[in-house]
């Protein structure tokens, strides 16, 4: 799971890879990283490539300047597949993550095998009061009075304390990797841009739903936790309704990272779930053809 790196566009990407088979591509949330996967990786690498990047703007790699939009995201992917040679991919996509998937299976549907959606953003409007108040104008001069690096070190401390007596708290050893990652200027800069990107003071910006119809000729999958506090999990019923043909599973008493909080479960479920299914194969002639339809 060690990290490697490869040059896009003159920018650093650090990704991990693991495992022999058909691709699965995952796609961690905001302020997250490709670490995210590490327990579920592991998991799966027995029977597939198992391929996690770090957003630009996240983990290690590269915090330029620049536009990161979820069609920048969705690009930025391609262009990575493509620098690995890897042509095709079943999607995994968690918070973040799976408004990016669901913007390449739309930009780039010939890359598209299958479509998994984790706790995902871009299914409607309402999302964590934390998330909206960090758009507000002047957000990013306060950040710093927020997110201090001493915190950081102090809380590391904590963390490692609790987790060598054996306290287990995924859910919060995830958000507290998230805090972390913003005592960092670099960081901050980049959350900021991604942020406003998709949500603002009222809540999420960017949605899907109208464009759901497109993925009806994609097995897709649509995963939460019944106690998400980040993004509600009446997003995942609302998506599934306009989407009959996908699969759902509520994860009762999880929150918003189910791929650390139960990583076994979610393994053999996405296994489960590839193993279910066919690989869409989408050409642009089919393409065209959905969006016809849609248009009538």
């Amino acid at each position: 799971m060690r990290l490697r790196h490869v040059t896009l566009h003159g920018h650093d990407v650090g990704y991990r890879m693991a495992g022999s088979g058909p691709v699965v591509l995952l796609i961690h949330g905001m302020a997250g990283s490709s670490r995210t996967w590490h327990d579920a990786m592991q998991l799966l690498a027995r029977d597939y490539t198992v391929v996690a990047p770090d957003l630009l703007g996240h983990g290690e790699s590269a915090k330029p300047m620049g536009d990161y939009s979820l069609g920048a995201y969705a690009s930025g992917l391609r262009d990575f597949l493509g620098a690995l040679g890897i042509e095709r991919a079943t999607l995994v996509g968690q918070s973040l993550g799976g408004g990016v998937a669901m913007q390449l299976a739309y930009q780039h549907p010939e890359i598209v095998e299958r479509l998994v959606l984790v706790g995902s953003g871009g299914l409607g409007r309402e999302v964590s009061w934390m998330l909206r108040l960090l758009t507000l104008p002047a957000a990013e001069y306060v950040m710093p009075v927020l997110f201090p690096r001493f915190a950081r070190r102090g809380g590391a401390k904590g963390v490692a304390f609790f987790r060598n007596r054996g306290v287990r708290a995924p859910h919060i050893a995830e958000i507290w990797s998230a805090y972390a990652s913003l005592t960092e200027t670099e960081n901050r800069h980049a959350f900021i841009r991604t942020v406003r990107a998709v949500i603002d003071p009222g809540g999420q910006t960017v949605c899907a739903k109208d464009r759901l119809y497109l993925a009806a000729a994609v097995p897709t999958l649509i995963a939460w936790g019944d106690r998400d506090d980040i993004i509600p999990v009446q997003h995942a019923y609302d998506a599934h309704e306009l989407l009959p043909e996908s699969q759902l599973e509520i994860f009762e008493g999880a929150g918003h990272f189910l791929h650390v909080e139960h990583p076994a479960r979610f393994a053999a479920m996405l296994r489960g779930f590839i193993e279910r299914t066919e690989p869409a194969n989408r050409d642009l002639g089919s393409y065209r053809e959905l969006l016809r339809a849609g248009a009538a």
